[in-house]
């Protein structure tokens, strides 16, 4: 017999169909609560491990005051509720809940949730070692390094990737965010079946509805055939929704529905679709900072952010340069049909020293070319800007540059790093953390061609 768990739920419809899944599942329900009262009763009666709390109850009292005395009994709990308006989502938020459903839902994404709440208690309170989920530590194909920090990721996709869960990756532009949606696919039920890559923030806004959820033939000027969405596309895959924090809120509404309904409609049509799809979703955004300002919905961060694994910059597992660099140095020596098999310990140094504002990807790019301009069989030093390898810093008694000379200059660098790439993947947009058009109006304004020389 699973944990012990106390639903505390004034409907008793819903309670009741809750105590039937949990119990199939294993789980044993020790009472149903319809107010705060009757919860203090059945938490010192009964002594559950677990409490399912809804945030509208029969009394004065909600669940979120319930909450609040729960987090100083140090007893884990999880929201199941109807009601997302943001106040009421800033409120349960600051209690700090192990898991957020919004009603109505699957069977399965409650099994699934309180798994996940589970491991995220374990892994808080440090317990996580004494009940493993996986046990052994192993490479995952695509993931090169050994670095704690590394393996924490690693054994987090082992963990979540057989579940049907949402996935929210975390990191910064590089740092590999991709591999890591495609690593969940490869270790999942449905593996056999498409992983959808989605740029969110390539997509014109005027065109995302249609994109997504795709339009019939004569849905609006210029649709002269079907098309059929990215969603539909991924049915019974996966969709890897990357810079989920770049759509406007009115996409965000729709995605939220797609999420909670599991059905889509094309545009101009008046047929809903039902689908079975598995979102991981990506962002180098802080989504709280973006939910404080507006610019995201709670509600659909609280759907998508079931599982989160954050993933560490380039400059916080310098222990992991080696095997990477080689692991590039293998992959574009064999591509280029070059026999270029080592790198000087000058050159590993320099790799070492450097900052790496561009996590993995600006590795790989350098790897690239300079296994193009080896010599010999061996990459004797890289060109690494010298002014971006980190050092003491060396007082210069000289002209100061203006700020708009420095940012020229910074630009410039991040060009010449780009091999004069603008936008896209590995373009220094990118690689400075700013949106392409931003990138070549400064460009404009400071006097930087497209080849930038």
């Amino acid at each position: 017999m699973k944990e012990k768990i106390l639903i505390v739920e004034d409907e008793f419809i819903v309670a009741n169909d809750l105590k039937i899944m949990l119990q199939k599942a294993g789980y044993q329900v020790v009472g149903i609560a319809s107010s705060v009262v009757q919860a203090r009763k059945l938490i010192e009666d009964k002594s559950p491990d677990w409490i399912l709390l809804d945030i509208m109850l029969k009394g004065n009292l909600t669940g979120i005051d319930l909450a609040w005395e729960l987090r100083e009994m140090n007893l884990p709990f999880l929201y199941i509720s109807a009601n997302t308006n943001q106040s009421t989502l800033e409120a349960v938020k600051a209690t700090h809940p192990y898991g957020f459903m919004v009603k109505p839902f699957r069977e399965k994404d409650l099994i699934v949730m309180l798994d996940i709440a589970r491991y995220r208690y374990d892994q808080e309170k440090g317990t996580l070692a004494e009940n493993p989920i996986e046990t052994e530590t192993q490479e995952i194909e695509g993931i090169v390094g050994q670095s704690p920090l590394l393996q924490e990721v690693i054994e987090k996709i082992k963990i979540v990737a057989p579940a049907e869960t949402s996935v929210l990756i975390l990191g910064e532009s590089g740092t590999g965010k991709e591999r890591v949606a495609h690593s969940i696919h490869n270790l999942s039920s449905n593996k056999s079946n498409p992983i959808v890559v989605v740029n969110c923030a390539a997509l014109p806004q005027s065109l995302i509805e249609s994109e997504l959820f795709g339009h019939e033939k004569g849905a609006f000027t210029g649709a002269n055939a079907l098309r059929i969405g990215k969603f539909e596309q991924a049915n019974n895959g996966t969709i890897f929704l990357d810079e989920i924090g770049e759509l406007p809120l009115d996409s965000q509404v729709k995605l939220l529905r797609v999420l909670q309904e599991k059905e889509i409609q094309r545009l101009g049509g008046n047929k809903t679709i039902k689908i079975n799809v598995r979102i991981v979703a990506a962002t180098n955004r802080s989504l709280e900072k973006e939910v404080a300002e507006g610019r995201f919905r709670l509600d659909l961060y609280y759907r998508l952010n079931v599982f989160p694994i954050q993933l560490p910059t380039l400059k916080e597992r310098k222990e992991d340069l080696e095997a990477l660099a080689y692991h590039f140095l293998k992959k574009y020596a064999a591509s280029s049909k070059r026999n270029i098999t080592s790198i000087s310990q000058t050159a590993l140094e320099q790799l070492k020293n450097y900052d790496w504002p561009g996590n993995i990807r600006e590795l790989e790019h350098l790897i690239e070319r300079n296994v193009l301009l080896a010599k010999t069989t061996e990459i004797e030093k890289f060109d690494i800007p010298s002014n971006a390898i980190s050092g003491p810093i060396e007082i210069n008694t000289g002209k100061i540059k203006s700020m708009e000379e420095m940012e020229k200059d910074h630009i410039m660098n991040a060009l010449q790093l780009c091999d004069g790439k603008v936008s896209g993947i590995g373009g220094a947009a990118e690689l400075l953390k700013m949106q392409p058009q931003t990138l070549y109006s400064k460009m404009k304004k400071l006097g930087i061609k497209q080849g930038y020389n």
